[in-house]
């Protein structure tokens, strides 16, 4: 009886073991997709005064003292329905951060910064992803 027993246990043992197993199997596919981000392609990033039937206008890198807003204007391609952030600076200080999100692939997107008279000099912004990695940067300067 005490054999039967322990060749019972023994089973039930072995029968969890290969359930376990299993089960890890099974776990990991499942965790692959969700880890998987989707990829943001910056195919086109410019700094410009206007923007004129989804087309950037006046572009440049040096604009006057009295601009009083500019805009940055992405082309991006590889990941509708994701997220990304336009992050302006002034010099080394953040002024802005605005969270745009992309509706398909190619997508074009912008975002519109005031720039007051008196911030002059240098300026850049960051295109970003949702995961804060830069994919872009765009460097430019306001009255010289």
């Amino acid at each position: 009886m005490k054999r039967m027993a322990m060749i019972a246990a023994s089973a039930l043992l072995l029968g969890r073991g290969l359930a376990a197993q299993d089960t890890s199997k099974a776990a990991a596919p499942t965790a692959a997709p969700a880890a998987a981000t989707p990829s943001v392609t910056v195919v086109e990033a410019v700094v410009a005064r206007s923007v004129l039937d989804r087309q950037p206008q006046d572009t440049g890198t040096v604009f006057p003292a009295d601009v009083a807003q500019l805009i940055c204007w992405i082309k991006v391609e590889g990941a509708g329905g994701a997220s990304i952030h336009h992050v302006w600076f002034h010099g080394d200080t953040q002024v802005g951060d605005v969270e745009l999100q992309v509706g398909g692939s190619p997508w074009r997107t912008w975002s519109r910064k005031t720039v007051p008279a008196e911030w002059t000099g240098a300026w850049h912004v960051e295109v970003k992803d949702a995961a804060g990695t830069v994919l872009k940067r765009l460097d430019f300067t306001v009255g010289q």
